[in-house]
């Protein structure tokens, strides 16, 4: 074993090092303007670059298209979201089976296809014989995604066809990857709260008479712990997080690996990975958590003035997380209005109601009417500004009373749909590997000989301050250490 002294020295030299890595990888800002690159692949405007076509989702951030103050439109298939979700709501269905099947298929199904298509994804919801004990409970990880990306990687291992990338072979291990989602998901839960946190362990087997949602609802909390409202809005949920064209970071994502050549648990597994990400999937959890930190700081909730000075305070990095974001607020496409947003406060004012939360909901729409015009006050924008999905689907998840540790992956569990899809149309049109170009900007070297080399020391500051505190923070570095 290392003694004390020794693991001393070797925090210094990673130290060192992280310090020695991000200052050489510093790159001049002016340089993205002079050569025209669009930095996150998307102009000042926020509108992202041309990568590739797609039939399957589009995103449209106002409409009609000469209306800059039009609402944003959510489209499946070339159908409106919105007449989606009118359809099975007024007749008293769940919609996401019927959603994962217009994404996968291209068209709606009728009744006979529908409930063939049910019966399939019950008949593949139940995971292979030991493979709970074997691999969600013994590898339990403190983190549900990437348990879940664990499993989805160990379920390559069964599959004896794991590496048939035809169509009819990927379809067949999308239904099944989307069937088991919901049952990994809680299963991981249930395991890291056992693990980590002395919960109760309860593995509850799926029903094969329910929904996607009423099965995830099952699993997680029994029978009886739940109500027929509670889950036909975490299906609304699902429905409206299915699908969100081919540029949002992990259907790319999907393209990308796909385009590779790759297997299909391989690309699902990237794909989480880049869903977790707290830019990406893991902005609800943020949300819930600055109301609740304003919930503490904000004595009167009716106030518009101790509201907007509460928003303030956190835009100057002085109050919640000190980030300077104001989460839930602003969308990349979407100027004003997001229709997944607008759908979700619905059916979250619904519930609120029905639960004695209607102070709780007045603040949430408070804060959606004051937070674009404090932001807007304080900062530069280049189109409108409106609340996004992750604002309320936070609150409809405090609501169901699910832990935080399953918000992103109850994402995964719905956006498995679309990243199917798109897998499956990147396969069927045989396409290039993707492979954008980077500018190199780095200052010509000569090799040295080992004999004449001299590693110039660096100042290692201390933690919090400076560019060390910058890197291991994980923020921008605008500076090299002497």
């Amino acid at each position: 074993m290392q003694s004390e002294t020794a693991k001393k020295a070797d925090r210094q030299w990673l130290d060192e090092l992280s310090v020695r890595a991000a200052s050489n990888s510093i790159e001049d800002a002016s340089l993205y303007a002079k050569y025209d690159v669009k930095r996150g692949l998307r102009d000042v405007n926020g509108k992202g670059v041309l990568a590739g076509l797609t039939k399957i989702g589009d995103v449209l951030p106002h409409w009609p298209p000469e209306d800059p103050e039009g609402p944003g439109k959510l489209i499946y298939r070339g159908m409106d979201v919105r007449e989606l979700v009118k359809g099975f709501w007024e007749e008293g269905r769940f919609g996401f089976e019927e959603t994962c099947y217009l994404l996968l298929a291209g068209t709606l199904p009728d009744r006979a296809e529908l409930e063939r298509f049910g019966r399939r994804l019950a008949a593949d919801r139940a995971l292979p014989d030991g493979f709970v004990h074997g691999s969600i409970l013994t590898l339990a990880s403190r983190d549900v995604m990437n348990a879940m990306a664990q499993s989805v990687l160990a379920l390559y291992v069964l599959d004896a066809k794991a590496d048939d990338t035809s169509v009819a072979n990927v379809l067949r291990q999308s239904l099944r990857l989307i069937a088991q989602f919901p049952l990994i998901a809680a299963y991981s839960y249930q395991a890291m709260s056992h693990r980590y946190k002395g919960g109760t362990l309860s593995i509850r087997p799926p029903k094969a008479e329910l929904s996607t949602a009423e099965n995830f609802l099952h699993c997680l909390k029994g029978p009886g712990k739940w109500t027929a409202l509670e889950a036909r809005l975490l299906d609304l949920a699902l429905v409206l997080h299915a699908e969100h064209g081919g540029g949002n970071n992990s259907t790319f994502t999907t393209h990308v690996v796909t385009s590779s050549g790759t297997d299909t648990y391989s690309v699902v597994a990237a794909a989480l990975g880049s869903l977790k990400g707290p830019r990406h999937g893991g902005a609800n959890i943020k949300v819930v958590q600055m109301f609740d930190d304003l919930k503490r700081h904000v004595k009167d909730w009716e106030s518009d003035a101790a509201v907007a000075d509460y928003l303030e305070r956190v835009l100057r990095k002085e109050a919640f997380d000190r980030s300077g974001l104001v989460y839930g607020v602003g969308h990349a496409v979407y100027s004003s209005s997001d229709p997944r947003a607008v759908l979700l406060r619905d059916a979250v004012g619904r519930l609120a109601e029905e639960r004695g939360l209607d102070a709780e909901m007045a603040l949430c729409r408070r804060v959606e009417r004051l937070a674009p015009e404090v932001i807007a006050k304080s900062r530069r924008m280049f189109k409108g500004l409106s609340v996004n999905i992750d604002f309320y689907s936070g609150m409809l998840y405090r609501m169901l009373r699910i832990p935080e540790e399953l918000y992103t992956p109850l994402f995964a569990m719905a956006r498995i749909a679309g990243w199917s899809a798109h897998r499956i149309e990147e396969l069927a049109n045989g396409g290039k590997i993707i492979r954008p170009a980077y500018k190199s900007v780095a200052r010509r070297t000569a090799y040295v000989p080992l004999a004449e080399r001299k590693v110039a020391p660096v100042r290692v500051e201390k933690k919090g301050s400076g560019l060390f505190g910058r890197i291991f923070r994980g923020g921008a570095v605008s500076q090299a250490s002497p």
